[in-house]
This record gives C-alpha cells, sequence and structure tokens, in this order.
C-alpha cells in the first residue's frame, strides 16, 4: 500500500474518531427534584449570602439551610430525627414544629402551595431555638408502591387523613357525651329548653332557663364547653395534617404529630370567640344605636348553635368509619354540615330580630351584615374554603 493511501487511511480514522467523541462524552446531570442531598448551607454572621455547611467548622449555627427542587405533582416525603422545639421552614414560612424529641416523617411536596418558589426552588430551613440541629439525620423517604399510586393520580386529590392519634376523636367524643348527659341529669328543664324542638321553634322561649342570661350559670358554661368541643373535633377532622386554620398556624404554631393539642386550641378559640361576641355586639349596638336587640341577637344566636350541636357527633361518627373509605365523601358532608349550621344560625337571627323590627330597614340590616354576614364570610373561609 502506498504511502498516500496509508495517510488517506488514517485521516479517516482520526475523522471518525473525532465524529464518535460527541456520543462518549459524559452526559450532563439532570436537576434532581423531590430529593434531598446534602449540600447544606449556613448564614455566618455579617454575610448576606449562605456559604456551604462544615461539619467540624460550622458547630454553633441554630439555623442550617438547603435549596430543593420540588414537583408539587410528586411527593417528596423525608425523614429525619428532631429534638423537642425543632422547626422547619420552607422559603421562611413555618411548615413544621416537634413536639418531642422523636422521628419524624413529613412530606415537603404538600407545601408548595402555600409559598411561591425562587428561581424554580425553595429554601428549606432547619432551625432550633437553643441548639444545632442534627441534619445527618435528614434522608429521603420512599412511600409504599400502593401510595405512589394514589399519589400520582391527581395532584388535585382529597390528602389522606393520617393522624398520629385517632383515638384523641373518641376520647372528646365521650368526654362532649358526659358532658351532655351531666347537663340532663343535673339541669333537665335548661337541657329541654335547648334541646326540645317545640321550644326551639317559639321565640318567646328565650326569656326562659339559662337563655334569659346567657353565660352566667354553670349549664350554660357546660352547653357552649360541649358545642366548643364538638365543634372543634369536626374542625380537626376537616382540615387534615397541617391543614388546619391557617392564620391560627402563623399565630400560635401547632405541632400536626398532636391532635389532642389541635382539639384543645381549637375548644378554647371556639369557646372564647363564643363570649367575645357578646361583647363585640355590644359595641357595635352602640355604634349604630341599636341597643335594644343585643339581648334578643345574642339569645337566638346561643340557642340555635346549641340545638344545632347535637347533630355534630353524628358528623363525626361518620368521619371515624368511613373516612379512609371514602376520605372525599366524607370531607364534602363535614364542610356541608359546617357550611349549613352557620349560615342556618346568620338566618335565624335574621328571623328573630325581624320579628321585633323589621329587618328591611336599612340601618337595622346594615347592623345585622356587620355583625352576623361578614363574620359568617370569615368563619367559612377560614374552615371550609382553606384549600
Amino acid at each position: 500500500m502506498s504511502l498516500k493511501y496509508k495517510t488517506l487511511l488514517i485521516g479517516l480514522y482520526l475523522a471518525l474518531a473525532f465524529i464518535a467523541m460527541p456520543l462518549r462524552a459524559q452526559v450532563l446531570p439532570l436537576e434532581q427534584k423531590n430529593t434531598i442531598g446534602a449540600d447544606w448551607l449556613v448564614q455566618e454572621s455579617g454575610e448576606k449570602q449562605l456559604v456551604p455547611y462544615t461539619a467540624g467548622l460550622h458547630t454553633n449555627f441554630n439555623a442550617i439551610h438547603q435549596w430543593v427542587s420540588i414537583n408539587p405533582a410528586q411527593p417528596f416525603v423525608i425523614g429525619f430525627t428532631a429534638k423537642k422545639g425543632e422547626c422547619l421552614f420552607l422559603n421562611n414560612q413555618l411548615i413544621f414544629i416537634a413536639d418531642s424529641a422523636s422521628n419524624y416523617t413529613i412530606n415537603l411536596a404538600k407545601y408548595t402551595k402555600q409559598v411561591q418558589p425562587v428561581n424554580r426552588k425553595f429554601l428549606l430551613t432547619v432551625w432550633h431555638p437553643a441548639q444545632q440541629p442534627d441534619i445527618s439525620t435528614f434522608q429521603n423517604k420512599t412511600l409504599e408502591p400502593d401510595k405512589q399510586q394514589q399519589a400520582a393520580k391527581s395532584t388535585y386529590s382529597v390528602k389522606l387523613r393520617e393522624y398520629v392519634n385517632q383515638n384523641a376523636f373518641i376520647l372528646f367524643m365521650l368526654l362532649v357525651g358526659l358532658i351532655y348527659g351531666s347537663l340532663k341529669t343535673s339541669y333537665p328543664a335548661d337541657f329541654n329548653s335547648v334541646f326540645r324542638l317545640s321550644s326551639f321553634i317559639r321565640t318567646n322561649t328565650l326569656e326562659e332557663g339559662f337563655l334569659a342570661k346567657p353565660i352566667s350559670t354553670w349549664s350554660s358554661v357546660l352547653f357552649v364547653l360541649a358545642f366548643s368541643i364538638s365543634f372543634a373535633l369536626l374542625i380537626a377532622a376537616i382540615h387534615t395534617n397541617i391543614q388546619h386554620i391557617r392564620l391560627f398556624n402563623r399565630l400560635f404554631p401547632v405541632s400536626e404529630a398532636d391532635i389532642t393539642t389541635k382539639i384543645i386550641f381549637y375548644t378554647v378559640a371556639i369557646f372564647l370567640f363564643i363570649l367575645i361576641k357578646y361583647f363585640f355586639l355590644r359595641v357595635m349596638a352602640f355604634i349604630f344605636g341599636l341597643e335594644q336587640v343585643v339581648q334578643l341577637q345574642y339569645r337566638e344566636f346561643l340557642r340555635t348553635i346549641l340545638f344545632l350541636s347535637i347533630f355534630l357527633p353524628l358528623v363525626m361518627l361518620l368521619y371515624l368509619a368511613l373516612n379512609m373509605e371514602m376520605p372525599e365523601t366524607v370531607l364534602l358532608i363535614s364542610n356541608l354540615a359546617v357550611s349549613f349550621m352557620l349560615a342556618f344560625t346568620m338566618l335565624r337571627v335574621f328571623v328573630t330580630v325581624n320579628k321585633k323590627a323589621p329587618v328591611l330597614n336599612l340601618h337595622l340590616f346594615s347592623y345585622l351584615c356587620a355583625t352576623e354576614v361578614i363574620p359568617l364570610v370569615i368563619i367559612l373561609k377560614l374552615i371550609v374554603f382553606n384549600f
């Protein structure tokens, strides 16, 4: 073979090798979504930018951060060991607080609707008020195959109700039953004045029993307490996991690991709301010059919610029996029960006040809208339309 052909053959080999090089080049790694890594960051004193965290060097930081990419359509479940009081933030929004030193599992994907990404990423922050969190325990968790299929069906599906302490519902329902039993035994006249249908229909019964002086006797306090617990159970059932009222969660963070704490918190909030409503009515009536309707309005409000509260335990029984099999249906029934109770109470107040003074009077109608309609809309927004 001549030198000319050898040179041509070598050139062809070199050309083919050059063309094939891109095919053998290393593929750039794709951005990993829904995966927690080891690239933790800290903010040193006086610095505005986050710097990489070094285990042996950064030993006095209470807050440690990591940028994560989250696909809301897929679950992002992480497991970790947290000290009591340890908190998780997503873009500086509180999403978790540990009520005790234990192992926890949390799905970060469900909180992406509450916060906005920064450059398509979210800043995950682990913070403890007194000591440095142990970030070495953070790792990805894989869901069981059936749960993965259920999570992939729809991003708008109803969230699974997975309470850590399901027995709390039963215990509080037993407490409600004991309160009603003691009221029927110790205060039969007051009990009948509230739950007898004939008394509920007639307006003149507002002057009878404890309704003559609401929230001034032990029986009235027990009636309101039973209603507060029943309503708190229903709210806790509607707002699963950390889905409870966002406004309350920002003011008073409640751990999703302790359903008992949630129920007690809601009970106190509802009980105080009923008490504060009377003083709110007094103030608004003074502004509108309608002091004569305050007693009638508050008595009707109290009587209606107490009468309807007897049906709330039935909704809770439905929740405990069918929640795992039909979560969408149970959620719909719970929301309808809350909406009906609040809306019917408002209409009942309008009808009762109309018997004393015509509601078509623009002045009185404006007063009722300020004291009944607007609070109703706010409560429904917080409880029912909070998704």
